[in-house]
């Protein structure tokens, strides 16, 4: 009989582990979290803040979890041992806490694995440790601060009677920054410049950099940085910004009118180093811009990989890798790429920020074939495999190789600038290519005479900045210090989830409840909205799980100090029609083709998640209750329907018996007159049917130019059929 239970989070673990430790063991997955705060107690919050001290009273999430740990309880009592192997970081250690309190465990041995391998998890088993009570200490406070939040700031939006529905410790600091970048959409006035260039026989372009008695410009940085969040577009090469077309004109002129030579040549090599491997917070970013994967899917499908015992764990800040790996990795390269093979390996940093000491995100076993595997795994997580794989091992690469150019002619006083590059040695790159493509400038000799084959001038305007897409608030939410690599996902989620956010060609809008709610949080909760009140919260909780500071002082002295005094100040805001309803007026919204039937002028079209097109068209010049819906029936906006109308047109007169049989029961059918949009319209139904009947349901036929016709039995036929 098998004398140990392994308890791990996942039941997609739990076959893997099996064949790994084989008879000996039992292992059970807690599936998560199996409790929560109860319900209880003032204000529902279920923890008590008396005299310095915290007392929280957990029950089971739900009835699952009450099944769960019964049979937990029931498997224990069979063994001689349980071994706690939850996942290796704070919620993991929360979770082994949770577990030796509801099965009386008395000093449980806690092992922890990064990557489910044969090799790991025996190597973990040999080495328990007890139960850090300082990762518990981090994690109940976040779950009591969370809860606090969010159950006495929820019932200040409730308020608003908008349909809010929450507030969050991160969830409103995250709103906040959508928001932000929306109002400074709205505010933005473009500005039209124009892009002078000149064409030159000798095969390239120069544009406008400026005249030879001005300042010189700051020298432009020689190397790019990684961004994972970024799209593929690069943007088009542009000359120094003219403000006016006068000036644009003139200086084409000049251009046309002397002759140009080469005054300057300048070509170096650049050296870019290979990025580090995937965090949680780059994996979600890189996922979303390549894969074109929401965080919340990515985080999904790199679990099922990890629970494959495919890649190690993908929650973590840390950019280490370990010994192990990079040997494989550099054993890898030296059969299959030798030229790539570093002296040195590139060193990257973590975060500051960064609270686990685990390794970043990596494939298990680099040499595993990816033929095999494309057979075994769906195609999304196969993608998902061969990402985190390509950017492991251009990890432990050789930097690229490139050649920059830069040619500066002159024409008169006028200088003109062209700018080149050339991947020498692509290096990383080969397996993660974030390089810009190639742009060769012809070999040109310093006081070379050049001859003009075009000047010209092209009108631009300044652009307002971009919404967010999701990579690029994951990026944002990682800098600024809002969440931690678990919270980033389900955060996003939440969002768009509770209506405060949508997305609109790829990217992330607020909707005007969420505007709202953001407008009001300003007023009332100010603090909680900013990034670094919301940063300084997660670096107390960081300390917490370093032993630096007590997890139950830092809450009661917040509460006492902060939360209280802010709410008592939050509830003096005065809710007002103008605090609860965004001015449709003061917003600038996307216009329509449809025109006011009372003003005559383009209605604006007004984001909203509940109607079928995702927004409605309402009148912005002041006319009072102008509003219309599509309808797809009439394929047009039509006005709201009124109670009367709705009476009106679904009141239908008396029927009158048809020749035509029904297609269920062979009663006659009967003849239905009713107003629809304004029309006299007549259907056929049942004679013989109930509302309740499910079986006539579908029996409605529609008049048609042939006859009768039916969506589920097409067209009658005058047998019935």
């Amino acid at each position: 009989m098998p004398k140990r239970l392994l308890v791990v989070e996942s039941p997609g673990k739990v076959k893997k582990l099996s064949q790994i430790l084989g008879s000996d063991w039992i292992v059970r997955a807690s599936c998560g979290h199996i409790r929560e705060l109860s319900n209880t107690g003032e204000d529902s919050l279920g923890f008590v803040i008396d005299d310095g001290s915290v007392k929280c009273n957990y029950v089971p999430r739900d009835q699952r979890s009450k099944e769960t740990i019964q049979q937990l309880k029931a498997v224990s009592k069979q063994v001689d041992e349980v071994v706690l192997a939850t996942d290796p970081d704070r919620e993991g250690e929360t979770i082994a806490w949770h577990l030796k309190e509801v099965l009386g465990l008395r000093e449980p041995k806690r092992v922890i694995y990064s990557e489910i391998t044969a090799s790991a998890v025996r190597s973990a088993i040999a080495n328990p440790r007890k139960l850090d009570s300082n990762l518990v200490g981090a994690g109940l406070c976040r779950d009591c601060l969370d809860k606090l939040v969010g159950y006495k700031g929820s019932p200040l939006v409730w308020a608003l009677n908008n349909g809010a529905k929450s507030v969050g410790r991160v969830q409103s600091a995250t709103l906040h920054l959508i928001c932000q970048r929306e109002r400074e959409i709205v505010t933005f006035v473009p500005q039209d410049y124009w892009s002078v260039w000149v064409d030159y026989a000798e095969g390239f372009r120069a544009f406008y950099k400026g005249t030879a008695n001005s300042p010189t410009d700051a020298p432009e940085p020689e190397t790019e940085t990684h961004d994972d969040a970024a799209s593929n577009n690069t943007q088009a090469p542009e000359s120094k910004r003219v403000l006016s077309e006068a000036e644009a004109i003139r200086l084409v002129e000049e251009a046309r009118q002397h002759p140009h030579q080469v005054v300057h040549v300048e070509g170096k090599t650049v050296y870019r180093q290979p990025p580090p491997p995937f965090t949680t917070s780059t994996l979600q970013q890189a996922a979303g811009s390549k894969l074109k994967l929401a965080p919340d899917k990515t985080m999904v499908l790199a679990q099922k990989l990890y629970e494959a015992g495919l890649i190690t764990y993908m929650r973590t800040d840390s950019v280490i890798l370990s010994p192990e790996f990079c040997a494989a990795a550099r054993k890898w390269l030296e059969e299959h790429d030798p030229q790539n093979v570093p002296q040195q390996v590139a060193k990257h940093r973590s975060a500051k920020t960064a609270q686990e000491a685990h390794e970043a995100i990596r494939p298990t076993d680099v040499f595993r074939p990816s033929v095999q595997l494309r057979q075994e795994l769906p195609p999304e997580e196969f993608d998902l495999y061969v990402m985190i794989w390509k950017r492991a091992i251009a990890s432990q690469c050789r930097a690229a190789q490139l050649g920059k150019t830069q040619i500066i002619t002159q024409s008169n006083s006028l200088l003109w600038q062209a700018r080149g590059q050339v991947v020498e040695f692509y290096g990383y790159a080969r397996y993660w290519n974030n390089l810009s493509k190639d742009s060769v400038l012809p070999v040109v000799q310093q006081g070379q005479g050049l001859t003009l084959e075009n000047a010209n001038f092209e009108k631009k305007q300044t652009q307002p900045p971009p919404r967010y897409s999701e990579p690029k608030l994951v990026q944002l939410m990682e800098r600024k210090g809002i969440g931690r690599p678990s919270t980033y996902a389900p955060t996003v989620a939440t969002l768009k989830k509770r209506g405060y956010v949508q997305l609109t060609k790829g990217n992330l809008q607020p909707t005007t409840l969420g505007l709202e709610v953001d407008d009001f949080l300003q007023k009332a909760l100010p603090d909680l909205l900013e990034a670094e009140f919301t940063a300084k919260m997660e670096s107390a909780l960081d300390a917490i799980a370093e032993g630096k500071q007590g997890w139950q002082q830092y809450l009661t002295t917040w509460n006492k100090n902060y939360f209280v005094p802010a709410l008592a100040k939050a509830k003096t805001v005065f809710i007002s029609p103008s605090t609860t309803k965004s001015s449709v007026a003061e917003r600038k919204y996307d216009t329509s083709k449809t025109r006011c039937p009372e003003c005559n002028n383009f209605l604006a079209k007004i984001p909203s998640s509940k109607v079928k097109k995702k927004y409605f068209l309402k009148c912005t010049s002041g006319c009072a209750n102008i509003v219309l819906f599509w309808s797809d029936f009439s394929k047009s906006w039509q006005p709201p329907r009124t109670q009367e109308t709705k009476s009106e047109n679904h009141s239908p007169t008396p029927a009158k018996l048809s020749s035509y049989p029904c297609p269920v029961c062979k009663k006659p059918l009967e003849e239905y007159n009713y107003t629809k949009d304004g029309q006299n319209k007549t259907m056929l139904r049942c004679s013989a049917a109930s509302r309740q009947d499910k079986k006539h349901k579908d029996v409605a036929f529609f008049s048609t130019a042939k006859g009768w016709w039916s969506p589920k039995f097409g067209e009658l036929n005058p047998d019935g059929k």
